[in-house]
């Protein structure tokens, strides 16, 4: 285990210092099942950062016996949609949108059935009735709003997203869908007058003090310093850090479309410091980043009772879901009610129980990408077991 000093010991934010250790040894023991290649994770309390630790190794590859270190940096996958949310909500509450507003008051193309009646808080709840994420559920035959996308070219990507029609009319069902918070990001564009990427990092993370969180994952300061969890990405980081990263016209394609289902990268810290500055009603440091009461309607309830999950063999449970966040919190839940928090693939997560204060971030590459529920769901149990 590596460890970085943190400004406070555990007792100090009213945390037992001996599960720590417990906690440590969970996650070795998820290394040694080959459930996790490795563990990085940040806690704090109040304010109180008490803990930033990382385990295991910066590769997927047996021979690399390079170390994780705390501030590896990783890709936070859909846990950008938390940063999507809040830019949201800023635009909110300068009165520039309503977030009951129909998409197409701003982006003409829904103003056509079946696509009228999706509003802003439809596509932040997953609820707007579009095609889920590929993989949500079986079927083979399935298209995607991102198959029609590639097909189209690059003429218009909104248009040939929306080809892959509806599941269900909006508000019936939820359903994971990445492509309306692709869409969310185009309407941050449209009514900032700047791109979504930019808009997130000028009016959250550089004010928000998030030193390694960014969308550009090409520069080589980047790519170096970046974990390697399978072949894929080893290939990746190689190229950038060789200077042979190969682009072309449909690369230039991709990157028109808003990255703000999924693109961003940060390490176990600066993720803790966001959800930190969340916890605090939306200040960090005597800055404010966004108002609190932008954040209580964000994380309060939105979805009702009749609103049924059936992704990934769910077998159409309630879903609990906020104007952004995920609000889940069952018999297996030692966090607070209220709680809220985003997972990402890969995998990864961050928590944020405001009854407690206390913001819990960490990075848990699965092997061979098999998603698995130990070090994301007994990881939060142990984690808050902690509190005093």
């Amino acid at each position: 285990m590596i460890g970085k000093k943190t400004g406070f010991t555990p007792e100090e934010a009213g945390y037992d210092a001996d599960r720590l250790p417990y906690l440590n040894q969970y996650f070795e023991k998820l290394i040694h099942q080959k459930k996790i290649i490795s563990a990085n994770y940040c806690m704090a309390r109040d304010g109180k950062v008490f803990a930033d630790h990382a385990l295991g190794k910066l590769s997927f590859r047996e021979e690399d016996d390079r170390p994780l270190l705390p501030d590896t940096i990783q890709r936070i996958a859909s846990i950008t949609k938390l940063f999507c949310a809040t830019a949201i909500w800023k635009l909110a509450e300068d009165g520039l949108l309503r977030v009951n507003q129909r998409v197409g008051e701003i982006i003409e193309e829904f103003n056509e059935k079946p696509f009228y009646a999706i509003t802003i808080a439809h596509l932040l709840t997953h609820t707007s009735g579009l095609q889920p994420d590929p993989g949500c559920f079986e079927n083979k035959y399935h298209q995607s709003a991102w198959d029609f996308i590639g097909q189209d070219k690059g003429k218009n990507w909104i248009a040939a997203g929306l080809k892959s029609g509806m599941r269900t009319k909006p508000g019936e069902e939820w359903a994971y869908c990445s492509f309306g918070f692709v869409i969310l990001g185009e309407v941050i564009a449209r009514i900032s007058g700047e791109s979504a990427e930019e808009y997130i990092i000028k009016h959250i993370i550089l004010p928000c003090g998030l030193r390694d969180t960014g969308f550009d994952r090409e520069r080589k300061e980047i790519a170096g310093r970046a974990n390697i969890p399978n072949e894929h990405m080893e290939k990746y980081i190689d190229s950038i850090l060789k200077d042979t990263l190969e682009k072309n016209d449909e690369d230039s394609f991709w990157n028109k479309i808003p990255n703000t289902g999924g693109g961003l990268y940060s390490t176990a810290y600066d993720l803790c410091r966001f959800g930190t500055m969340l916890q605090q009603g939306g200040t960090i440091d005597g800055t404010r980043i966004i108002g609190r009461k932008a954040i209580e309607k964000m994380t309060t309830l939105y979805t009702a009772s009749h609103i049924k999950d059936y992704c990934w063999n769910a077998g159409g449970h309630y879903r609990a879901y906020g104007l952004g966040p995920d609000m889940r919190c069952n018999e297996a839940s030692l966090y607070s009610q209220g709680t809220f928090f985003h997972e990402g693939a890969g995998g990864c997560c961050l928590i944020i129980d405001p009854i407690e204060k206390l913001v819990a971030a960490w990075f848990i590459p699965f092997v061979d990408d098999v998603w698995c529920a130990e070090p994301l769901y007994n990881v939060a149990a142990v984690m808050w077991s902690g509190l005093k």
